[in-house]
């Protein structure tokens, strides 16, 4: 089933990046509201989101739902299987005409996701994921970077992460990039082109789930920001932060991080 719902969800989100191409280009009127807290939707979020679930609907009646996009139903947390979807991942780019935005899609079981697909279509770049079947870009498969070293990695996280007050003693010299949606720095590192990612804030699932996956079927360890497992559909569907890496390297920024970062912490 796993690799089932593997290609499944990559057939609906290459589906989802015409439509939001539709957008892009200008085909598509592009309403845009903030929902509070500088966090906007838009006309495409919203076609997105419908057309996911209605195509994942129809192919998985038995499934339930989370969506950022889609008003959250308690039934979800009775399904063996949930679908984990950010119809558009990195808004905020995708309205400012940036190129790094991601569809990012997960089949959750018990907590844990068993198939992944995070697309950009700007880029199209396909990543996907099935438990125990390993991870893709566009066919080939991906493998973490296995560096061990702290100096001089690539850290891919928004600049409050390296604050000091997130580290036990002097922040590690580590090498920071950004790039907008969560979904892709996990996949990023599961490509091996960057060696860890890090988010402090509470994460919502929809941001991570996909690639979570993709990440550890590529080799990586996901943890939330204190190391500890991550786990989804959560009645409350938030994580204590993200941290990616391979094995060595995650241990050795897990063990410089404060364990209890604040919620609210970027």
């Amino acid at each position: 089933m796993p690799g089932r719902d593997r290609a499944l969800l990559e057939t609906a989100a290459l589906a989802a990046g015409k439509i939001a191409r539709s957008f892009a280009a200008g085909e598509r009127e592009n309403r845009v509201w903030d929902k509070g807290q500088d966090d906007p939707v838009s006309e495409a979020d919203l076609a997105v989101d419908s057309y996911l679930r209605e195509v994942l609907g129809a192919a998985r009646p038995g499934y339930g739902w989370l969506s950022e996009e889609s008003e959250d139903d308690a039934a979800r947390l009775g399904a063996g299987r949930v679908f984990v979807v950010d119809p558009i991942d990195g808004t905020r780019a995708f309205v400012a005409g940036e190129r790094t935005w991601a569809h990012s899609l997960a089949v959750v079981e018990n907590g844990v996701p068993m198939a992944a697909a995070v697309y950009l279509p700007m880029l199209d770049r396909l990543y996907s994921a099935a438990i125990g079947l390993g991870a893709t870009l566009n066919g080939v498969p991906l493998r973490v970077s296995d560096r061990g070293v702290l100096d001089g990695a690539t850290l891919l996280a928004s600049r409050p992460a390296l604050a000091p007050e997130h580290w036990q003693g002097d922040v590690p010299p580590l090498t920071r990039v950004f790039r907008p949606s969560l979904a892709y720095r996990i996949c990023l590192v599961a490509e091996g082109r960057y060696d860890a990612m890090l988010t402090i804030r509470e994460t919502w699932e929809w941001d991570i789930a996909a690639g979570a996956l993709i990440a550890a079927e590529a080799g990586a360890v996901v943890s939330d920001a204190a190391g500890r497992p991550l786990r989804f559909n959560n009645p409350h569907p938030t994580s204590r932060g993200v941290l990616a890496a391979g094995t060595r390297l995650h241990e050795k920024i897990a063990g410089r991080l404060e364990t209890e970062p604040a919620r609210n912490a970027p």
